[in-house]
């Protein structure tokens, strides 16, 4: 199966990091992410953390270990684990008490490796993919005594490896139902090399049952990218993103495999999406539960 060249072995030496973002959303606008990670420092010491998403809080936990197996796509972290059926939660620590179980529809994965030739640039920060870009959800789970329902929900999952997240990045992502029923993920980063170094994207569309894939690699042109949002054209193809209201919340990012890095999330943002082929508006999309986050080289990494 295609999601397992997602896997990379804990067998490490040197800064490493490898997370999952499992991003779930119910039909009445509540939504939960989960993100599992395993990280090396650059003096050999591992740790596990796992951190938790919802419309308006999130949590940090450790863990001593996470243990994930490339075939089947299984993760074990503390009390919790993931799999290409579903995830069980039994967290009750910290103030946090999260429980229950959900189940995961077939993965809708995506054609081929979303970082093209890129993965073999050795001065790659960071390698980014797409699992599932669309999942059907039941099963219900109950966060501090507030029950949350996510039956007839949707899911999406990526992944990211490598030493630190880009110093500059923006990264969107949102999936919806619907007579358009879609989704995309949209990134733009700084990538470093030995000598230079260049802003590129990677983006995967899927409308109407097709993939469109825009990227750097295939030509793709950045227009405009700021934290309200970014405009990219590849060809006759133009996809803008333009943040309307946004909530962010604190999450931790890697730098050099040690998760000291503060970063802001918005989980439930407002974003207005087109996608344009010449003149012909192939699809716009306002979505209320779109994923955003934006990060400046002058934004304290601490």
């Amino acid at each position: 199966m295609i999601m397992m060249h997602f896997f990379r072995s804990t067998n490490k030496t040197g800064s490493y990091f490898e997370g999952w973002y499992l991003k779930h959303q119910a039909p009445k606008g509540q939504t939960l992410a989960l993100i599992p990670a395993f990280h090396l420092d650059s003096g050999g010491r591992r740790s596990a953390s796992l951190q938790i998403l919802s419309n308006d809080e999130s949590w940090w936990l450790e863990y001593p270990e996470l243990q994930c197996s490339r075939q089947p796509f299984q993760i074990q972290i503390g009390p919790c684990s993931f799999s290409a059926q579903g995830m069980g939660l039994h967290i009750r620590q910290d103030g946090l008490s999260l429980c229950g179980t959900l189940r995961y529809g077939p993965f809708t994965a995506p054609r081929s490796d979303l970082m093209g030739p890129f993965r073999f640039f050795p001065g790659m920060q960071c390698s980014h993919g797409i699992i599932s870009m669309r999942h059907s959800l039941t099963g219900t789970l109950e966060l501090n005594g507030r029950q949350l329902d996510f039956s007839n929900g949707v899911g999406y999952i990526e992944t990211d490896r490598g030493r630190s997240f880009p110093s500059a990045y923006l990264w969107t992502q949102c999936v919806w139902d619907g007579p358009e029923r879609g989704g995309l993920m949209l990134a733009v980063a700084a990538v470093p090399l030995p000598v230079g170094g260049f802003t590129g994207c990677i983006c995967s569309v899927y409308v109407r049952g097709r993939e469109y894939r825009l990227a750097t690699y295939r030509g793709a042109k950045i227009e405009k990218w700021s934290s309200s949002g970014a405009v990219i054209r590849q060809g006759k193809y133009r996809l803008e993103a333009e943040l309307l209201r946004e909530r962010r919340q604190a999450l931790r990012a890697p730098v050099e495999g040690r998760m000291e890095r503060t970063i802001h999330e918005s989980l439930c943002a407002e974003v207005r999406y087109r996608f344009w082929h010449g003149k012909d508006l192939l699809f716009q999309h306002t979505g209320p539960n779109a994923s955003f986050e934006y990060s400046s080289a002058n934004d304290n990494h601490p």
